[in-house]
């Protein structure tokens, strides 16, 4: 048995996955940890094709924008933007909308 990971192919790594109808959340004071020793750990799980998206994102920000950066840090930025979100805009925050919506929407 060969403990090999299957890769997705070019064409799943570079589809469009922006959505024109998400607007840019502002900047605030909060911000991901960088690249410093992190203390606490947790496991979260995610489709393949969730996964295959944050491996484009990282993929576009050494790309397009020159910035190398691990699947972590993208995670704990985008962390840091909806929790800033939530702290901003309150019910009106992106991430309580996406919770409120019913699942299959």
């Amino acid at each position: 048995m060969t403990r090999r990971v299957a890769l997705p192919g070019a064409a799943e790594l570079f589809r469009t996955t922006v959505r024109p109808e998400q607007a840019p959340v502002a900047e605030s004071s909060r911000s991901g940890s960088g690249r410093g020793r992190h203390d606490s750990k947790i496991t979260v799980y995610i489709s393949d094709d969730e996964l295959v998206a944050l491996e484009q994102a990282r993929l576009a920000l050494r790309a397009e924008h020159g910035i190398s950066v691990d699947r972590g840090r993208v995670v704990r930025e985008a962390v840091a933007v909806l929790l800033a979100d939530l702290d901003e805009r309150g019910a009106d925050s992106v991430l309580v909308r996406r919770l409120r919506r019913e699942p299959g929407e």
